[in-house]
């Protein structure tokens, strides 16, 4: 863990960092979570009779907009030309539910995890809001950042434990 916050001067206020002079790098960051719904519901969206549409699709395109929206929406984050965003949605009938997980990528001088965050929550938020007239008590559950690549701190993953895995740099 770092001495100190990047976005905190030592005074204590709140800035944008200056990444003007790090290294230009491939980066990409992926994020996770899932939303557990009733089967009934789940089986309403992977049928496709959601009475909003195709929720999947929806979804994935809402992720992608959302990842390109994330500095407008976090107040501390660069603008970035983002080179990928994936959006992939899976289900789970264990759950049941879906599972959602996203990858951003770009060629630049900040690291994406925020963006691929993003992406996972707006998608998840936009599965819940298309069913949610059949289904109000659906759960999103555990978003997080699961890999990220490039930069200064290299190459990182979370383990199925939820610590960090530094893989190098």
């Amino acid at each position: 863990m770092a001495d100190k916050l990047s976005h905190i001067t030592d005074a204590g206020d709140a800035h944008m960092v200056d990444v003007g002079e790090k290294d230009t790098t491939s980066r990409s960051a992926s994020a996770t979570g899932s939303i557990v719904m009733d089967p009934d519901t789940l089986a309403m969206i992977l049928d496709g009779n959601a009475k909003k549409g195709d929720v999947l699709a929806t979804a994935r395109i809402a992720g992608i907009m959302a990842a390109k929206k994330t500095s407008d929406l976090i107040p501390l984050c660069h603008p970035l030309a983002l080179d990928k965003v994936s959006v992939d949605i899976v289900p789970d009938k264990e759950l049941p539910g879906l599972r959602v997980t996203t990858t951003a990528k770009l060629t630049g001088k900040t690291g994406v995890e925020m963006e691929a965050l993003t992406a996972c929550s707006v998608a998840l938020l936009t599965i819940y809001d298309m069913a949610k007239a059949v289904d109000r008590g659906m759960q999103i559950n555990d978003i997080k950042v699961v890999e990220k690549y490039g930069g200064k701190s290299g190459h990182w993953s979370q383990s199925e434990t939820g610590s960090l895995e530094r893989k190098g740099s």
